[in-house]
C-alpha cells in the first residue's frame, strides 16, 4: 500500500535527519549533463579509464547489487549514463548500499571508463543524496495503456519514458529553430493581448471570464492577428508572436482549446510570399532535425521536397464529390452533404462549404497549399485580383490536417467593415463562432495598412508531425483531462490525514 510505502520513507527520513544528514539539500556542483560525459569520453576503448573527473546529478532508475560493489544508471533531461559504485573506491559505500535505492536523487562525482561491454561509465568516488521520494517508482508505466493517467500525471511520464523527455525536448527546439529563423529573416517577436473586450481573427467560440477591477465580462483570445495588423498599421514591416490560443470547443486528437500558434505579418506582400517562406520554413526545420526532407509519419513518408503542389478549393471538391462550391446553388451543396450523412446547424453558403471541404481534406497526404478560398469563408482576406468570387488565401495540408493558414491581408476599411456586418449577421442567427465587430481594428485600417501577408501555423499539429505523435495531448505537457476528484486520503499517515480534515472543515470521511 502506498499508505505503508510513505510511512516507511518518512521514517527513514526522519531517522537521516537524526543523522546529520539532510535529505533534501540546497543544490548541487553538477559539472555535466550525462550528454556532456556520453560525447567527451565516446573515444575511449572498451575497458579503458581516465583520470578524468566528473560531477553528474539524476533519478537512479536501476540498480544491480554484486556483492561489494553495484551497477546503477541515473537519468536527466538528456538520457542515461551508467555509474559503478565499490566499497573499496567510494566513500560512505555502506550508506549507498542501505539508504540510497531505485527513485532517489543523487548527485555523483568520479573518474570516467568505458566499460568492457562499451558503456561509458562513472566510477563513483563520492556521492550525495539530494532527493528521497515518498512514492514509489513507476515500474509497470512503460505498458500503461490509459493515456488518461499519463496525461494527468505527465511528471511521472517523464520520470518512466525517455520518449516522453526527448519528444518535448524537440518541441522547444523547433520553436527555438523557428525563432531563429525569422529573427535572420528580419521579424521582430512581440506581444499582443491575451484577455481581450471582444474577440477576433478567426471563427471560434471563446472562453469568458470577468474582470473584476471594471466589472465588465472579457474573452480570452481566439487568435492574434488582430492586434499584430495594427503593428503593421504602426509602423513594424515584419512581425511575429509565438503564444497560447484559445478557443471553447472539443477536444480529439488534433483539437485542445488551449493551444500554441504562430502568427507573422510581413508588409508589401501577398500570400505568394507567404507561400514561399512556409515552404522555406518548414523544410529548414525538418532538414535541420533530420537531415533529409523526407520523414515518416504514422508508416506514411512525407516528403517535403521543394516546391510543393498547390491545388485550389474549388477544384479539389469538384473532383472528390462532383459540386462546383462557387457555381452551382445551395440546394445543390446540401444535396451533396445530405447524400454524405451530413447536417449543416446553419443553413448559409459558408458553412455548407466547410462542411463539404470537411468530407474531402482526409485525401491531402503530401504537402499542399490549398488555394482561393470562398470570400462567404474568408472575413479578413483581400477578393483574389482575378476573381472577386474567392480570396487570396491558403491552407497548408499535411496528412489530412490544416497546418497553415494565410492571406494576402484584407486592408481595405469599407470592404473589412462589411465583412465584418456579415459576421453579425450569422451571430444573429445563432452562429457563436462568427467574428464580432471590432471597430478599433477597422479605425486602424483607416488610417492605412500597406499590403500585407499573413501567416498562422499551429505549434502542437506541426510537432505532432515532426515527433511523429498521433495525438495532439502527446506534444502538449499538461493537456486537459477529467478532473479525477479528490486524491485518496488513505494514502496519508493518521497525523497528515487528521491535519487535511481539520484544514477541510471536517468533510473527509
Amino acid at each position: 500500500m502506498l499508505k505503508d510505502f510513505r510511512e516507511a520513507r518518512i521514517k527513514e527520513i526522519d531517522e537521516l535527519r537524526n543523522l546529520g544528514i539532510n535529505p533534501y539539500p540546497y543544490s548541487y556542483n553538477k559539472t555535466h549533463t550525462t550528454e556532456d560525459i556520453k560525447k567527451q569520453f565516446e573515444h575511449l576503448s572498451n575497458g579503458e579509464v581516465t583520470d578524468k573527473r566528473v560531477s553528474t546529478a539524476g533519478r537512479i532508475m536501476s540498480i544491480r547489487e554484486h556483492g561489494k560493489s553495484a551497477f546503477f544508471h541515473i537519468k536527466d533531461t538528456y538520457g542515461r549514463i551508467q555509474a559503478y559504485i565499490r566499497k573499496d573506491k567510494t566513500e560512505n559505500y555502506e550508506f549507498f548500499k542501505e539508504h540510497v535505492t531505485v527513485g532517489d536523487i543523487i548527485g555523483i562525482e568520479g573518474i570516467v571508463f568505458k566499460s568492457n561491454t562499451g558503456e561509458i561509465t562513472i566510477l563513483v568516488e563520492k556521492f550525495e543524496l539530494l532527493v528521497k521520494p515518498l512514492r514509489p517508482m513507476p515500474e509497470k508505466w512503460h505498458g500503461i495503456k490509459d493515456k488518461e493517467v499519463l496525461y494527468r500525471q505527465r511528471y511521472v511520464d517523464m520520470i518512466a519514458n525517455d520518449e516522453t523527455i526527448k519528444r518535448f525536448r524537440m518541441r522547444s527546439d523547433i520553436i527555438r529553430m523557428i525563432r531563429e529563423f525569422l529573427t535572420k529573416k528580419g521579424f521582430f517577436e512581440v506581444e499582443t493581448p491575451i484577455l481581450q473586450y471582444l474577440t477576433g481573427g478567426a471563427s471560434a467560440r471563446p472562453f469568458i471570464t470577468h474582470l473584476n477591477a471594471l466589472d465588465i465580462d472579457m474573452y480570452l483570445r481566439i487568435a492574434t492577428e488582430l492586434h499584430l495588423k495594427r503593428f503593421i498599421v504602426g509602423g513594424f514591416d515584419k512581425v511575429y508572436e509565438i503564444g497560447k490560443i484559445f478557443r471553447n470547443e472539443g477536444i480529439s486528437y488534433k483539437h485542445h482549446p488551449e493551444f500554441t500558434s504562430i502568427e507573422l505579418y510581413q508588409a508589401y506582400a501577398d500570400y505568394e510570399d507567404m507561400m514561399n517562406l512556409t515552404e522555406e520554413l518548414i523544410t529548414y526545420l525538418v532538414e535541420q532535425l533530420y537531415g533529409t526532407t523526407k520523414i515518416t509519419y504514422q508508416g506514411q513518408e512525407i516528403d517535403f521536397t521543394r516546391p510543393w503542389r498547390r491545388v485550389k478549393m474549388r477544384d479539389f471538391i469538384k473532383e472528390n464529390l462532383g459540386v462546383d462550391i462557387i457555381e452551382d446553388s445551395d440546394e445543390t451543396m446540401a444535396k451533396v452533404l445530405a447524400e454524405n450523412g451530413v447536417e449543416v446547424d446553419i443553413n448559409d453558403r459558408g458553412h455548407m462549404i466547410e462542411k463539404l471541404w470537411d468530407l474531402v481534406e482526409d485525401k491531402v497526404i503530401q504537402p499542399t497549399f490549398l488555394l482561393e478560398h470562398p470570400v462567404e469563408i474568408s472575413p479578413l482576406a483581400k477578393k483574389h485580383r482575378e476573381d472577386p468570387r474567392v480570396t487570396e488565401r491558403f491552407e497548408l495540408i499535411i496528412y489530412g490536417r490544416e497546418m497553415a493558414n494565410a492571406f494576402s491581408e484584407l486592408n481595405d476599411p469599407v470592404d473589412q467593415l462589411e465583412r465584418f456586418m456579415n459576421q453579425l449577421r450569422l451571430r444573429d442567427l445563432g452562429d457563436e463562432e462568427a467574428q464580432m465587430l471590432d471597430k478599433d481594428f477597422v479605425r486602424a485600417l483607416e488610417y492605412g495598412m500597406p499590403p500585407t501577408g499573413g501567416l498562422g501555423i499551429g505549434i502542437d499539429r506541426l510537432v505532432m508531425l515532426l515527433t511523429d505523435s498521433a495525438n495532439i495531448r502527446d506534444v502538449i505537457a499538461f493537456p486537459l483531462v477529467r478532473p479525477e476528484g479528490d486524491i485518496d486520503i488513505e494514502d496519508y499517515t493518521d497525523l497528515e490525514k487528521s491535519e487535511i480534515i481539520e484544514k477541510e472543515g471536517g468533510n473527509k470521511a
